[in-house]
């Protein structure tokens, strides 16, 4: 058995100073508060957090930082870019990459992603690259494969589209069957968008695998509206819900530009809304509907998708700032409304996780509370001053992964990326 003492810790609750977290390793089976802090507990100081969960991830995308900003552009010049990046990658580029790109999450208080996957080739040989990548930086994955079979409405896959494509979504959910997954690893599917999943496979794909998460590419740019609605004369989120793909299973990436009807029906399913703040802002997609989701009856959650930055605590403070930005008030989420999109392991396939409780896998993110960004706050809005710099020990499972943003087994995490970049 090994225990945890956390300074300040974050409880379903409300938060609570001296508690001592015992695990019998990987899960905790006590939390309890204590005057005196025993021998043999790893100490955690500052405002400790439930693992942070990243719902969306694409780990290739992470080799376009800091090389996309010339020229300025739009999504889809962005989008070349990224195209050229999957036509060089091989499984083991593509391993080396991801356990960098895993570790840096690491350091950065994720405990569990969700890799929105369609580099396929065809086979799962990528997917087992991403397996083995995370299980070597110690987090939990969720593999979302995305079936991918269409060049946009109307049109075939071209050029390195075909590395993401079966050809047909029985194909599709064939070779999904065969993925493995194992004690850190689940497998879930993802419809990739209305664009690259024609009309009549979408309720193939949304119904192949009904025990898992389903996540989809949703309305991130007015032109995949304007050629949906051309189309099929609906919207992306109707034809959805014409599919049966809008359900509590389903998370919906993105959501940005979206009508008052699309928002009663992805809340009216209980469909959750994954936002991407940084990376909304970086590719300029714009700033979608949050509040009205989440009182619609979506629950929200937050991914980094394509790394402009990897800070999950950047993206909970960007969800409150696009909502200031987009309606001229403040507070439009509580603190304890950010923790819980942060920590939202649910919407990839883990609702046990998310949690410092006993039952709970033995998760814990300690963040810091005397640094220049975070000394003076209140315990309760540390989610609105800290930022990843800020990480100061990382648990997944029991296991410190990282201390101060070095990795445990991989150590400088620059250092990685420099050499595999």
């Amino acid at each position: 058995m090994k225990s945890f003492w956390c300074e300040r810790a974050w409880l379903p609750d409300g938060v609570a100073s001296r508690v001592l977290v015992r695990t019998d390793g990987g899960r905790i089976v006590e939390v309890s508060t204590v005057d005196t802090v025993p021998l043999g507990c790893e100490r955690l100081y500052g405002m400790v957090f439930p693992g942070f969960a990243n719902a969306h991830s694409h780990a290739f995308h992470r080799a376009l930082r800091g090389r996309t900003h010339s020229g300025g552009g739009t999504f889809w010049t962005w989008r070349e870019r990224m195209y050229a990046l999957a036509g060089s990658l091989t499984p083991e580029g593509y391993r080396r990459l991801a356990t960098a790109v895993y570790a840096e999450m690491a350091v950065a208080g994720v405990t569990a992603v969700g890799e929105f996957h369609y580099l396929h080739d065809g086979g799962n040989e990528m997917g087992e690259a991403l397996r083995q990548a995370a299980a070597d930086a110690g987090i939990r994955l969720t593999l979302l494969d995305a079936c991918y079979l269409a060049g946009g409405i109307g049109e075939p896959v071209t050029g390195v589209q075909e590395r993401f494509s079966d050809g047909t979504g029985e194909r599709w959910a064939e070779r999904v069957a065969g993925l493995r997954e194992d004690a850190t690893t689940r497998v879930g599917a993802a419809i990739h968008s209305v664009r690259a999943v024609p009309r009549d496979a979408l309720p193939l794909v949304a119904g192949a695998f009904p025990d898992r998460p389903l996540h989809v590419h949703l309305s991130e740019q007015p032109a995949e509206n304007e050629a949906c609605l051309a189309a099929y004369g609906r919207t992306p989120t109707e034809l959805l819900h014409e599919a049966g793909a809008l359900t509590p299973r389903t998370t919906a990436v993105h959501a940005t530009h979206l009508s008052t009807s699309d928002i009663a029906l992805l809340g009216g399913t209980a469909t959750g809304a994954c936002f991407c703040p940084t990376t909304e802002a970086d590719l300029a997609d714009g700033i979608g509907p949050a509040r009205e989701l989440k009182d619609a009856g979506s629950p929200l959650s937050l991914g980094s998708d394509q790394h402009a930055v990897v800070d999950p605590l950047l993206e909970a403070r960007g969800l409150e700032h696009g909502e200031r930005l987009r309606t001229g008030r403040r507070g439009r989420f509580a603190p304890a409304e950010l923790v819980a999109a942060l920590t939202n392991h649910a919407a990839i396939g883990w609702p046990e996780a998310g949690r410092v409780e006993p039952g709970a896998p033995a998760d814990l993110v300690a963040v810091g509370t005397g640094s220049v960004r975070t000394a003076g706050s209140s315990a309760e809005q540390v989610v609105l001053t800290a930022t990843a710099s800020d990480v100061t020990a990382v648990v997944v499972g029991g296991k410190v992964v990282a201390r101060d943003g070095v990795h445990a087994t991989l150590g400088d995490v620059g250092e990685l990326l420099k050499a595999v970049l």
